[in-house]
């Protein structure tokens, strides 16, 4: 009898323990309802606000991002994207970008000179061709053929600081430079379905024709809309090593939040690259099915935005494996 009542104890025990376990997990992921857009560094808040307008009047997350990466892509004071974005070291302005959809539907342009938005060229990729990823001359051609206009992308600025940088010629990325980078931009519209853009000038000062993470699809972007979706940012040799965004991604399928999946990420870098991590930036931004999202970095001063009905335009600092 006494042997009956303690099993019975510890079977009561083991359920309220593995109760109250759950209602801690499930309070600690706060997701938020659809439709949300989140996007890396500052100025993912005034890119936020695009994308937002889109997505408040029920509109598609595909357009939503689109319209979103514009913003910092068309501003000649950002100076790693777009218009204004800081030369290779011949001088040359080169751009790179990726958008993916929630049918798996992507584009890539990468090494595209003279357009303001490579992002939309991206999408004219995925939507009129039946390639992925065109590059240089050739996108630049399919970009003109499709009406987009020729511009100089080189800024009095960003020509002034090449200039300055021709002086000695040397070639170090600096982590958290000018606190900005790539901008990546995942959203989840009212139709519950994910989308994604990334969009770059690449590390400034580059050599010739280097492309990083940012239109590679896995690297710098990943959506799959049974699970969620991740962008990165930062050093995109390191993140192209692991094929980070899309890692991430699947870590969160196996069950991780997107949180967890996030620094397991940036583990994995620094378990491959321990000596170069302490040097290096790279962050990753993650957002799950249900509202749910995430950032992690290898440094401190990684930046995201988040903008949602329960959450007002806000930027967030980023957890970091370095805490500094």
């Amino acid at each position: 009898m006494i042997h009956s009542t303690r099993r019975r104890f510890l079977k009561t025990t083991a359920a309220l323990a593995s109760f109250f376990s759950l209602n801690s997990l499930a309070t600690k992921a706060k997701p938020v309802s659809a439709p949300i857009v989140i996007s890396t560094w500052n100025f993912g808040k005034e890119a936020n606000v695009e994308a937002w307008k889109v997505l408040a009047a029920k509109g598609r997350a595909l357009d939503a991002v689109e319209q979103g990466v514009w913003v910092p892509e068309g501003d000649p004071k950002e100076m790693s994207v777009g218009l204004g974005g800081l030369p290779d070291r011949d001088g040359r302005v080169t751009l790179d970008a990726c958008i993916m959809d929630e049918h798996a539907n992507c584009g890539a342009v990468l090494c595209l000179e003279h357009i303001v938005h490579p992002i939309s060229v991206a999408r004219k990729v995925m939507e009129k061709t039946p390639h992925v990823i065109l590059a240089g001359d050739g996108a630049l051609q399919f970009a003109l053929a499709n009406g987009f206009k020729k511009e100089n992308l080189l800024t009095p600025e960003s020509e002034k600081a090449w200039k300055a940088w021709l002086k000695e010629a040397k070639y170090k990325p600096v982590a958290n430079i000018e606190n900005h980078d790539t901008i990546g931009m995942v959203a989840l519209d009212s139709s519950q379905n994910l989308s994604g853009a990334c969009t770059t000038s690449g590390m400034a000062y580059k050599m010739r024709g280097r492309v990083g993470d940012s239109p590679i699809i896995g690297a710098g972007l990943f959506v799959d809309n049974e699970v969620g979706a991740a962008t990165s940012t930062g050093l995109g040799e390191e993140v192209i090593r692991i094929c980070g965004s899309h890692l991430v991604v699947e870590l969160m399928r196996q069950g991780n939040s997107p949180q967890e999946a996030c620094e397991k990420a940036v583990k994995r870098i620094v378990k491959n690259q321990p000596e170069k991590s302490k040097e290096i930036q790279v962050g990753f931004l993650a957002l799950g099915k249900n509202g749910d999202y995430g950032a992690y970095a290898l440094q401190p001063g990684f930046t995201y935005a988040v903008y949602s009905n329960e959450i007002p335009n806000t930027i967030f600092k980023a957890n970091s494996y370095y805490s500094g």
